[in-house]
Order: C-alpha cells, then structure tokens, then sequence
C-alpha cells in the first residue's frame, strides 16, 4: 500500500509486474472483506473514476434487490500485490458509489471512515487522525462447531494448548504454556515465533509498518502483532489487510486463526486496544501540562469517549461474544474511568515516552471482531464532541480498579453487559455520530435491526450447552 500512487501508476505497476487479475475489495456492513476479480485488460486510469458495476443485493445490510445495481470504485493508494495468488493478482481497496448518482453510498464502512476525516478537516480542530489498533488473535490446530435442532457444541485443539500436557502425541515434548503465562515465553514454550515472523515479513512487504509480535497470554496460541499507526483509513485499510495475512499464512502452516474475541473459557480473551491522537499543522494536540502531560483538548477527547461509551460498544464490541470477554472483575477493561499506567480503566494515558509526539489516548474496551472503518469513525465522532463541548471527563481514577471496596466501586459506571443492551444505548444515543452526515440514520437503524435480527435473537432461541449442566436434573 502506497499513499503517493495515482491511476496511471498503478497502470504501470501492472505493466512492470506482468500482472493477470486486479482483485476488488470492499468492506460488507457487518466488517468482512469481499471481492471479485477482473482480468488486468479491464484496468484503466479511468478505471479509478468510472468504477465496476456489481450487484449489490447479496451483501449483508446492503440494497434491496429492486436498486442493486452499485459501483466499486478503487483508491489507487490501496494497490498491493497479493501475497498469496498463485497468478500475478493486484488487490485494490474500493469505495461504494451510486452508479445513477455518483455519490458515496451511505452503508459503505469505508466511505463512511472517510467522511469522518472530513467531518474532522471541517470543524478545524484537527487534520490528522492517527489510530493505532493492537489486534490480538489466536492460532489453532483445529476447530469444528455445529448447531442443530437437538444438538450444539465446538471443539477446539491446539497443540500448544495446557490441556494437552497429558495427551499421548508420541511423543508429547511439553512446553504447553498455562493458562494465563503466555506472556512473553521464549521458544520452545512460544512455538509460534517463526509463524508470526512470517506473518510479519508478509505484512511489512505489503507496505504495512510492524512495532512488534509477541505471544499473547492465554495459553494456545493467542498472538498480537501490532501495527504502526496510521492515518483512520488508511490503518483501517491496513488492518484489513493485516487480518488477510495473518489468516492466509496460518492456512498455508497448516493452522486456522480467529479474530472472535472470546473462543477459550478460562483464560483470556482477544482485545483490540486502539490508541489515538489528533495532530494539526504537523503537532500533536494530546501533549500539554495536564494530567499525565495531556493538553485540554485530550482531556474533552476522552470525556467524549466515555460520554458516548455505552453506545460505541454497539459498534467497537460488536458480537454476541464480545461480552464474554466484557465481564466485571475479569481481564478486560469495563470500567468507565481514565487513567495513566492502570490497565483497568477503559482510557489509559500510555506513560512509555515522554516525547510530546507519543502522547495519545489508549481506548482499551474495542475487540478485534468489529468492523474498523466503522469503529474508528465512530471513536473519533466521540472525541470530537468531547472536544466541541468540553465534556470533562471528572477525575482520573489511579488505584486499581480490580481491588477497590464494593463502595467505591459502585460508583464507577461499566460498559454494557450485552450486545442487547449496547444496541439500545446506541438506539437512544448517536446524534454525535450525524454531525457532518458521517453515519446517517439509516445506518443506524439498519446496524442496530441487523444485529438484533440476526445475532442477538437468533442467540436468545438457542439452548446452551452449559444449560444442560445446570438444569438437565431439574
């Protein structure tokens, strides 16, 4: 991915790397990747304005059948050659246009993240957006799931997994990290480094900047590799990618990896904390002599973030199994609360530089299963009201969040336990997210229908199988 490159550069790219096929990506509305492939013939500089007809009728949360009829049009600062095609295949990011009108189609994520950035360039406060997402995932071995009118269950298997010590595998060599002492082993307890090195080499060959790779803490294979940060698309963009390869080069090992944030029972979960900052005229404007070496404007950013928090979690935690890994008194951050060092608060001041460049917010509650473009817009949306109407965020709360006395505690407010409950936060709160026409109602409503439609009821009609544990006697 190459920010300076235009539509004949990338007519020429094709030229210069013999490539077959352009492959067409866009984001559906609930946050997968789809595409389809052209024979490189079909693409021309005016390809990048007069777009691709598709039928957009079969895409989740998209048209009606009666007005399917869209175009993809592609950002010619998206191109990359795919790593994994066997024939020579360049992938182009896409954004979604009205083919009679001409204008951004209002359910396009990426559209969507875009107008954020715009909105953002309007109101004068900023013209930088960086976000940097911290992805944790895990590797598997194995995984199989069904559900059906009278039976339910998933199984899964990891050759790293605790709960294989004991398993003849002729031989059994050990060193199967415990739950929750993942964390930063060396080989040959982390028998993932050489795989995520992989992965990593891929990603930075297709443009995207790497900090970092570790094993993660739970037991069987949980992993992070984060990403530089970046501009809001543009690192939405990437993390796209990033999901692409991380599961593509799993796939080739052998191995299949999730972004659900909750797969294991008993050990931790997989978040996404997103870090983030305004810059304008090349300074940061999170750096000041506030709290923690904040400026003011940091301090509204974060009152806006927990303002609105109850119905970002619609959009940042957006699946049934979110909550699972959102639990009170458990590993991930539910307390609505800012703080600089504790990662028991939702908002944390990182405290590792003292640059002014490095001062950001580090908003902890997000899981990797959301839709980015949609998440980041809708963060920033936050922050900026934050900003616009100086909501103070009260006090930072320093003490251990985890420990305090059920008085105290009582006090700080927590994110909602369910999917259920967060989509009826956002149902009463998202006029801060109209602001520049970012998210439109329509949006909304159809985010919200769709998630109680096809996620939280079909969720609700189902048995459990720990159900029949508690009450099969009864």
């Amino acid at each position: 991915m190459h920010k300076d490159l235009n539509p004949q550069d990338v007519v020429n790219l094709c030229k210069e790397k013999s490539v077959k096929f352009v492959d067409l990506r866009f984001m559906d509305f609930p946050g997968l990747m789809q595409h389809f492939t052209v024979p490189v013939s079909e693409l021309s500089a005016g390809s990048f304005e007069e777009g691709f007809g598709f039928d957009g009728s079969s895409i989740r949360g998209w048209q009606a059948i009666h007005e399917s009829d869209m175009l993809v049009v592609p950002d010619p600062r998206t191109a990359v050659l795919d790593p994994f095609c066997t024939l020579t295949t360049l992938i182009l990011y896409c954004n979604i246009l009205d083919p009679i009108t001409k204008q951004r189609y209002s359910r396009c994520p990426r559209c969507i993240a875009q107008k954020a950035e715009n909105y953002m360039l309007s109101t004068g406060i900023a013209d930088v957006a960086n976000f940097g997402p911290e992805a944790e995932f895990f590797i598997f071995d194995d995984i199989r799931f069904d559900q059906t009118a009278h039976s339910g269950y998933y199984f899964i298997d990891s050759v790293e997994g605790v709960w294989n010590s004991g398993r003849d595998e002729k031989p059994n060599l050990g060193y199967k990290p415990r739950y929750k002492e993942g964390y930063f082993p060396v080989p040959p307890t982390d028998s993932q480094q050489n795989l995520r090195s992989e992965m990593a080499d891929i990603m930075m060959q297709c443009g995207l900047e790497i900090e970092a790779h570790h094993h993660e803490v739970a037991t069987a294979g949980q992993a992070e590799i984060d990403l530089r940060y970046d501009s809001l698309t543009s690192i939405a963009d990437k993390l796209t990618m990033f999901k692409y390869i991380v599961k593509n080069t799993a796939l080739r090992a052998g191995k299949t990896v999730t972004f659900m944030p909750k797969p294991l029972f008993g050990d931790n979960g997989s978040g996404m904390h997103v870090h983030q900052s305004l810059w304008k005229g090349g300074k940061p404007l999170f750096a000041g002599d506030k709290y923690a070496g904040i400026s003011q404007e940091c301090l509204w950013y974060i009152g806006g973030l927990l303002k609105h928090a109850n119905a970002l979690v619609a959009l940042t935690n957006p699946t049934t199994n979110s909550f699972r890994r959102l639990v009170p008194g458990f590993e991930a951050p539910v307390n609505l609360a800012y703080s600089s060092r504790n990662r028991s608060a939702c908002a944390r001041i990182p405290m590792y530089s003292p640059s002014p460049k490095a001062k950001r917010v580090e908003w902890r509650v997000p899981d990797p299963s959301c839709n980015p473009y949609l998440a980041f817009a809708a963060m920033l949306m936050a922050g900026l009201d934050g900003i616009q109407n100086r909501i103070n965020p009260g006090l930072p709360l320093d003490k251990d969040l985890y420990d305090l006395p059920p008085e105290e505690k009582a006090n700080i407010p927590q994110v909602p336990g369910s999917l259920a409950e967060a989509l009826d936060h956002l149902e009463k709160d998202n006029e801060f997210l109209f602001k520049g026409d970012v998210f439109t109602k329509d949006v909304i409503e159809t985010w919200i229908d769709y998630k109680r439609t096809n996620e939280v009821l079909p969720m609700s009609l189902r048995p459990h199988p720990y159900e029949f544990f508690l009450y099969y006697d009864i």
